[in-house]
């Protein structure tokens, strides 16, 4: 039987095959097509196709977000909980392509990043990369591959709020309070116990 969650453990990725299959490779050599693989010690990890499927997803988004930059961003009014109150104005286009770039530049070291730069942001395929960083053609998917996955995970897995699964991220969700309570929308800010069973 599994591990029954907690409901802190429902605003973060897990990494159960009911999470992974929708998305993992029918053709995949190492999980088969469930999307997790056992390590030594059992426990379950997603496979390497699930993070670049992860990857690729935000990366599709992002160029769908680059190619509309032209026009103007819709502001929308969101719900959301800190110390100056409860609403706030976001650009979601916006600021799914800045956290896109910064995620990505501070999770790869420089030459992964050349990389990427040149290969997902400006577009260059893969023999004008390969003749600009003195790579063969073999060494430079090996690296590109490797960026999609360290970079998937990161999507997947960054806190409080991941960039995948992208639903999530342009819906607004708002996180709820560690202490189980929530504050009344619009009462005088008193608190109500909230069950932590269904």
């Amino acid at each position: 039987m599994g591990k029954r969650r907690g409901p802190e453990d429902i605003l973060y990725m897990q990494w159960d095959r009911s999470t992974t299959i929708g998305i993992a490779k029918v053709s995949c050599t190492f999980c088969h097509g469930h999307g997790t693989r056992f390590r030594r010690n059992g426990s379950e990890a997603p496979c390497d196709c699930v993070l670049r499927a992860i990857f690729r997803a935000c990366f599709s988004r992002f160029r769908q977000c680059a190619l509309s930059s032209g026009h103007v961003g819709t502001v929308r009014l969101e719900f959301c909980r800190g110390r100056e109150g409860r609403r706030t104005y976001s650009l979601k286009r916006e600021e799914f392509m800045a956290d896109f770039c910064l995620v990505s530049r501070r999770t790869l070291d420089d030459q992964e990043y050349k990389i990427f730069r040149f290969h997902h942001l400006l577009g260059a395929d893969w023999r004008l990369c390969c003749r600009r960083l003195e790579m063969d053609r073999g060494d430079f998917f090996h690296a590109v591959y490797r960026i999609e996955k360290k970079l998937g995970k990161v999507f997947a897995e960054l806190q409080p709020y991941p960039l995948y699964p992208l639903r999530d991220y342009f819906a607004g969700v708002a996180r709820k309070e560690e202490t189980g309570l929530a504050t009344s929308m619009f009462g005088t800010g008193a608190r109500v116990a909230l069950p932590l069973s269904a």
